[in-house]
């Protein structure tokens, strides 16, 4: 396997790894509210995240920023839960009413925290000081968040046409369950 596939592939099980399934949840709460129809927004959302991590994995390769590690790993659940919370109390809103880029700027910095924490794991295994392996990986991650982007919004799509449930209660229950979910890795990784 080329060194460009394997960093790719490296990208992907990173975010579908079920032993760290907090990019996932982070990905149902960002995505859940949007339907088929803001396929354009929601490209935008992921790829900001996407830009963030990738910022933050270069910049711990280059050791420009040291960041503490329980600090990270504190703060990952914090941002799932925040988007969990955003996305219930704007579950009534139709997806083209969110805020703009205030959002894609929290994506982007919620996608710094979360390239922080698998900065030190990325170095160890990357020893090239080229930007390649980098965006190798980054593309990786890409294709992976759009896979999980694609399943929510197709799931929310059959729950709506098959079962006449609501957008609203799709998103209440969804952001219920993963906040249900990241409350435990909240009390686990608590710095206080």
């Amino acid at each position: 396997m080329s060194e460009f596939w394997l960093y790719v592939k490296l990208g992907i099980t990173h975010v579908l790894d079920w032993n760290a399934y907090d990019h996932v949840l982070f990905l149902i709460v960002l995505t859940v509210g949007y339907p088929v129809s803001a396929w354009r927004k929601l490209l935008l959302l992921v790829t900001a995240f996407t830009l963030g991590h990738t910022f933050s994995l270069i910049a711990t390769h280059y050791e420009v920023v040291q960041v503490d590690a329980a600090l990270i790993e504190f703060l990952i659940p914090i941002t799932i839960l925040a988007a969990a919370v955003y996305s219930i109390m704007t579950a009534r809103q139709v997806a083209e009413q969110k805020k703009g880029w205030l959002l894609y700027i929290i994506t982007l910095f919620f996608g710094l925290i979360h390239g922080f924490g698998f900065g030190r794991y990325f170095n160890m295994i990357n020893q090239d000081d080229g930007l390649a392996p980098l965006f190798e990986f980054a593309l990786g991650i890409e294709i992976s968040q759009l896979v999980v982007v694609f399943v929510v919004v197709l799931l929310a799509s059959l729950l709506h046409f098959f079962f006449r449930i609501s957008r609203r209660d799709w998103i209440l229950v969804a952001s219920s369950i993963v906040i249900g979910l990241v409350i435990p890795m909240l009390a686990e990784n608590w710095i206080f």
